[in-house]
């Protein structure tokens, strides 16, 4: 197991501390391409996951999204304790009193037909609020947790009405808990939009930008803004929240959906006494649009920002660690998993470090820096794409009408040269 630095900054703009971020050096794993491997004695280091996030240490990317495993005390203890790298508490307001959920509240899509029970799940569809336990029982857990485990990382989420006042009520109380940071829910699309709460202030710029400034002007610790993907270009909310003062951008919340119609019944799902509502897509089919969105907000990012002191969180459809690889490889520095425990248990965090060390081992990757961003590159226009082609074709009729020139003939590739000109 590599080893890890715990320390965290509590302030806002943490001054960069090059001990808590160790040299690899020493550690890198030299390319096989023409060497011979020769067995030793001494074991070859396991690729490190650990990761420093706008001050905050972690053992590993993967972190706890926000909603139901992160719902109470019990669950979020259960999260550290089998190594997930950070947990982000279910989403917290001043009155609890208001949120009132109903059962049930979540819906399955399977592979197969409608209807079919036997199928591969992969898509999950919740209309679940967020959480509806009182907020001074939500922070003594936050409290006892931070007390039981300095060193680990917890996150609060939380959302307000739109109201100054509340906003800095809500920060001021939760910071006393010893948190680590927020993550402020601009996403939830479902519940209480006419409150102008979750999605309803993430879809609109202004609103964003005013909220934002209210939170960063009160918040004493890191401030991830969590971005709606049910907006045209989700790059736009994004930089608004980086420009306010965030330091952090988590994406993509659920999609906004209808999961579908019971063929038996006609009656909509999930189904409460007959009725329903839309919900928030997540789980593996949402994956591929997740990876589009990170995408859009990484270039954002890299293009006008400073790529060290802002961070990515990916979220959508991680269910193994060659889905994390991905939110990576497009530049983000954590990866939530919300849907996937849900699914799969507190567990899985086992599987999808063991998975992404052997991707990195695969590429000779020693750490996750090695490789964050490094798919960035390849993505371009549509006409850059028809340029290239182009380009390639042409290369390639060159070289099968072989030598263009007399001059062109070596001594060395003269029956390879004759050869290219041979039609038969």
């Amino acid at each position: 197991m590599a080893s890890f630095n715990l320390t965290q900054f509590r302030t806002k703009n943490p001054i960069p501390n090059l001990a808590l971020n160790p040299s690899r050096t020493g550690l890198t794993r030299p390319t096989r391409l023409g060497f011979r491997v020769v067995a030793s004695g001494k074991p070859q280091a396991e690729p490190d996951l650990s990761v420093t996030v706008n001050g905050l240490n972690m053992p590993n990317p993967f972190v706890i999204g926000s909603g139901p495993p992160g719902t109470n005390y019990t669950v979020m203890k259960r999260a550290f304790d089998e190594g997930w790298g950070a947990v982000i508490a279910k989403t917290v307001s001043l009155d609890a009193a208001k949120v009132i959920n109903v059962t049930p509240r979540y819906a399955r899509l399977r592979a197969d037909s409608n209807g079919s029970a036997k199928g591969q799940i992969i898509g999950w569809e919740n209309i679940e609020l967020i959480s509806d336990r009182p907020l001074e029982t939500m922070l003594k857990e936050f409290k006892q947790l931070k007390e039981e485990y300095p060193d680990r990382i917890l996150i609060a989420s939380i959302m307000e009405e739109y109201n100054k006042a509340a906003w800095e009520e809500l920060i001021d109380r939760v910071e006393q808990t010893g948190v680590d940071a927020f993550e402020i829910n601009f996403s939830c699309p479902h519940g209480m939009p006419e409150r102008r709460m979750g999605a309803a202030v993430g879809q609109d710029c202004a609103l964003l930008e005013e909220v934002c400034g209210w939170i960063n002007a009160k918040a004493t610790i890191p401030v991830w803004a969590k971005m709606t993907p049910n907006i045209t270009d989700i790059s736009q909310p994004a930089r608004v929240a980086l420009k306010s003062g965030c330091e952090g951008i988590a994406a993509i919340n659920t999609i906004m959906s209808v999961m579908g119609i019971d063929l038996k019944t006609l009656r909509p799902e999930p189904c409460v006494e007959g009725y329903s509502t839309p919900g928030g897509y997540s789980s593996k089919a949402v994956h591929p649009i997740a990876l589009g969105k990170v995408l859009s907000i990484a270039k954002m990012m890299k293009a006008e920002f400073n790529d060290g002191d802002y961070s990515l969180s990916g979220i959508g459809g991680v269910e193994a660690g060659g889905d994390a690889a991905e939110f990576i490889l497009l530049g983000a520095n954590t990866v939530q998993v919300c849907t996937g425990v849900m699914m799969h248990g507190y567990g899985l965090v086992k599987k999808l470090c063991a998975e992404l060390q052997d991707f990195m081992k695969l590429h000779n990757f020693s750490s996750i820096e090695d490789f964050r961003g490094a798919s960035l590159p390849y993505f371009t226009t549509h006409m850059d794409l028809v340029r290239r082609q182009r380009e390639a074709i042409e290369q390639r009729k060159a070289v099968k009408k072989g030598l263009q020139s007399d001059k062109d003939w070596t001594g060395d590739g003269f029956v390879k040269e004759t050869e290219s000109m041979v039609s038969n």
